[in-house]
């Protein structure tokens, strides 16, 4: 896989905020039909329930980002399936158990050894901690982990 810059990143976000609410519509059904599994995962209660509503459509909308920026520069990938993910969401909470750091931040320190897409990790990260020390964030205190897993995953099972 080729690695998927910051730019290709930044370029597909001014993109997507450019959309009218159909055409976003359109980009999340292209990516619901190229990646069904991992979509559902996406939209799985189950796994997100302790999520606001509002950062059950961010985590979405982050994932649209990770896979429209991959496709930009690697073409389409096969679809995953579930144990392809579920693998890759335990290895993931295994890295972030395994951390001692105290901050959530130095906790993700352990991701970046050994990943080839560090520009997509890197946005991950931004996206969970943007407004680390505003109250009204959109992800909440307990909602950072489950995003930053649920989007590692997702950059995982694309970038493989």
């Amino acid at each position: 896989m080729d690695f998927v810059s910051e730019k290709i990143i930044d370029a597909v976000i001014d993109n997507l905020d450019n959309l009218s609410d159909d055409q976003y519509e359109k980009q999340m059904e292209q990516f619901s039909a190229a990646q069904p599994v991992l979509v559902a995962y996406l939209f799985n209660e189950d796994n997100f329930h302790l999520l606001t509503e509002d950062e059950k459509g961010y985590l979405r909308y982050l994932a649209l980002i990770a896979w429209v920026a991959n496709q930009k520069v690697n073409g389409p990938v096969e679809p995953v399936s579930e144990e392809v993910i579920g693998q890759a969401e335990e290895a993931n909470y295994a890295i972030l158990e395994a951390s001692t750091a105290k901050r959530f931040r130095e906790r993700l320190d352990g991701f970046f050894e050994h990943t080839p897409q560090e520009d997509l990790l890197a946005f991950a990260e931004e996206a969970v901690l943007e407004d680390e020390d505003d109250p009204e964030a959109l992800v909440t205190r307990e909602g950072r982990e489950l995003i930053f897993v649920a989007l590692k995953t997702v950059i995982d099972v694309l970038t493989q």
